[in-house]
């Protein structure tokens, strides 16, 4: 049995043979600080635009410690193959290495060692020169920030030379590792300074543009004297302006003509920094130390010409700044919009005092109703909105906002279009099931509608690019418990409990298997909080009791099946970052990445928006969940009266939020999600709820709502 099922979980996560190739005798990487697509273009930079028409491409995310990677930071991120960083450092050009030998010293680079190992991300600089040097290699830096990626533990390459035209023609073959430093573009920033405020002065277009020329000319005096068939990589490895952008990345030789991909972002067209140093030892035949988290770069083939590439690639960019301009102010006005709508529920929805007349009551109460189903929709509209190329608008922002209403206005519409307008629960129904079925599919097919989503990821950040990103995972966990508790209502409505238990214990094993398999949403605690609220809900309906014995069990239940997951994934050739969790657990290396992401769930709540929007969205839940007589809000005690599953899946819903802030990164920002998408639905069931009563008023004052049936197991 045992055999069998380890034979199972091996062909269902994929686990493949280790492929193997010749290795190259050297590579030759080109760093180009602040190189984005937008700066290639025919006319002003040839060399680079054949480069990426006969090879393959693709944009590169350069986040390191901070919003901005200056050159230095990108350098030594390359050295590591970890997000580094120069402490206290300005974006200065690096500075002139000290010549010993052949070769050359950085100076100052114990300090920056001491200083990287004891970040959060424990970098290790040197470790990419370290590797050659162990397997025999040696190393050339062309240029100061040459030295920098190239250099051992001891701040040292083997031969050095201030630029490409310094280096004699046998020279380019002569070491395994060659990285040169091109950083006119970096440069004309550098020189420009900053202003009275301390902002990046301003570079104009033609500077600009004479800078990638001259960046083009030193790309092609390296690509004319290297000899055929050696490897060079290109990379736009830091952020020239104070912006963070994407930035350039090409392969040659050793990759197909197409796009460039990696097992990090699983996105076509699209790497990391910290892929680079992984592609060089990958290309060199060195195995890749433990420190390094990056993933080898490999082609995608494609017969797209170099102007099709450019613009592609330019999209994502694009798309990732509307994103960074707009995403604060978007949840500034959805918060702000959902606190306005729960002060004016808790006014609008309370007993005993003077009212507006019984026409204008309705009115009021439909107005509510609809304006908290857009406010529930509204999550899964950010979504909806990338099924259109907005960013290609010759005005993204505002197209990106207008995508967005759109499918608010389409979702609200939908769930209020049918014959299930009429209950409690039905447009709440709707929405859920949309959301989560938008979302479930999207992480099963690739993410797309997550990646420069208002609620998803982007890869300025880079914090994820494939799979659920905690938002996303929050939306779709609520989502998914909300729909298996309205679905079961029908059933427990007809007297069939044990129907109902089967459907959301089913709905709650395939939302916990597209969270958290490798290749769908591969999320880790995501897992646990769905097992538990949906332990949680499958308890309430079933009539048993809820005890701390019982959620611990299951607890542990879900802990063992997400390392379950984590070992099996750990097996494939390319793991996720699940599978290198485990690698990371069975070293002993865990702790150092459980604790970075507990101090930064603590950090969370200073998050505002989102710390506030939670915690008032929790005390509306109180004054009329815990409390509903003593403030005399009815509308919660009438949706009761109405429903078997509102209650129970109110408090399936608080603990995912609780279970998942615990368990993730993002902290507050979870249940500020779940709540978001949740209290407006109760909302509109207690709405409805009113509007029932009302009616049953209308028709006799004098009787109650009939009691619900009890449910027959």
């Amino acid at each position: 049995m045992i055999i069998a099922l380890v034979a199972m979980f091996a062909v269902l996560f994929g686990i493949p043979a280790n492929a193997s190739s010749a290795p190259a005798k050297s590579v030759v990487v080109i760093g180009v600080p602040g190189l984005q697509w937008s700066d290639v273009t025919l006319r002003d930079t040839p060399n680079l635009w054949k480069l990426t028409g006969e090879n393959a491409a693709a944009a590169m995310s350069v986040r390191t410690t901070t919003n901005r990677t200056c050159s230095i930071d990108g350098w030594l991120t390359v050295s590591a193959g970890q997000r580094a960083r120069l402490k206290s450092g300005s974006c200065a050009l690096p500075p002139e290495p000290q010549p010993s030998g052949t070769g050359a010293v950085e100076p100052g680079w114990q300090a920056i060692v001491a200083d990287n190992a004891s970040t959060g991300y424990a970098a290790r600089v040197g470790m990419l020169g370290d590797a050659v040097h162990r397997a025999g290699g040696c190393t050339y830096a062309v240029g100061a920030g040459g030295v920098l990626g190239a250099a051992d533990a001891s701040g040292s390459v083997d031969h050095f030379a201030r630029t490409p035209w310094d280096v004699p023609a046998a020279d380019w073959t002569k070491c395994a590792l060659t990285i040169v430093d091109i950083d006119e573009l970096s440069g004309v920033y550098v020189r420009a300074g900053v202003d009275a405020s301390g902002e990046q002065a301003p570079v104009s277009p033609a500077q600009r543009a004479a800078a990638a020329r001259a960046v083009d000319a030193s790309v092609g005096r390296v690509v004319a004297a290297l000899p055929s068939g050696i490897p060079l990589l290109v990379a736009g490895l830091a952020d020239a302006t104070g912006t963070p952008h994407l930035h350039a990345a090409i392969g040659t030789v050793a990759f197909e003509r197409g796009y460039l991909t990696a097992n990090s972002t699983r996105r076509e067209g699209l790497v990391t920094l910290t892929d680079l140093p992984a592609t060089v030892l990958h290309i060199l035949g060195i195995p890749q130390p433990s420190e390094a988290v990056g993933s080898a770069w490999t082609s995608v083939p494609s017969a797209a010409s170099a102007a099709q590439k450019v613009e592609n690639l330019t999209d994502q960019d694009i798309a990732a700044q509307a994103i960074r301009l707009m995403s604060g102010a978007f949840f500034i006005v959805l918060f702000a919009g959902q606190l306005l709508l729960y002060g004016f529920a808790a006014i609008a929805l309370r007993r005993g005092r003077p009212g507006p007349g019984p026409v204008t009551r309705s009115r009021i109460l439909a107005t509510t109703r609809v304006g908290a189903l857009a406010g529930a929709a509204a999550p899964v509209g950010t979504y909806l909105a990338n099924l259109v190329p907005w960013w290609r608008s010759a005005h993204p922002a505002p197209a990106l906002m207008a995508c967005v209403l759109a499918a608010m206005a389409l979702v609200t519409g939908l769930s209020l279009a049918g014959p299930w307008r009429r209950t409690v629960l039905g447009p709440g129904l709707v929405i859920a099931a949309i959301t989560a079925f938008v979302l479930g599919l999207d992480a099963m097919t690739g993410s797309d509608l997550q990646m420069n989503a208002f609620m998803g990821y982007t890869a300025l950040v880079g914090g994820r690019f494939y799979g659920f990103g905690n938002m996303a995972f929050a939306v779709f966990a609520t989502a998914s418990i909300l729909s298996a508790a309205w679905l079961a209502e029908g059933l427990l409505a007809r007297g069939r409990r044990n129907p109902a238990v089967a459907v959301v214990v089913t709905i709650g094993l395939v939302a916990m298997a597209v969270d958290g398999m490798p290749g769908w949403g591969s999320d880790f605690g995501g897992v646990v909080a769905i097992l538990l609220g949906t332990a949680v809900l499958t308890l309430l309906i079933g009539g048993w009791r809820v005890s701390v014995l019982r959620l611990g069990l299951v607890g542990l239940a879900g802990s063992a099946v997400v390392l379950g997951m984590a070992f099996f994934d750990s097996l494939r050739a390319e793991p996720t970052h699940l599978g290198k969790f485990w690698d990371q657990l069975a070293a002993g290396d865990a702790w150092g990445v459980i604790m970075r992401k507990f101090e930064a769930m603590l950090r969370s709540f200073g998050y505002w928006p989102f710390t506030i929007v939670a915690i008032g969205a929790l005390l509306f839940l109180f004054l009329v969940l815990a409390r509903p007589l003593t403030w005399r809000a009815a509308a919660l005690e009438a949706a009761y009266r109405r429903t078997y599953t509102l209650r129970p899946a109110l408090f399936a819903g608080l603990t995912v939020a609780l279970v998942g802030m615990l368990m993730n990164d993002s902290g507050v920002v979870i249940p500020a999600l779940v709540l978001t998408l949740a209290v407006p639905l109760v909302l509109a069931a207690c709405v409805r709820a009113l509007e029932l009563d009302a009616a049953d008023a209308g028709t006799s004052r004098s009787e109650e709502p009939e009691p619900r049936p009890t449910p027959a197991a």
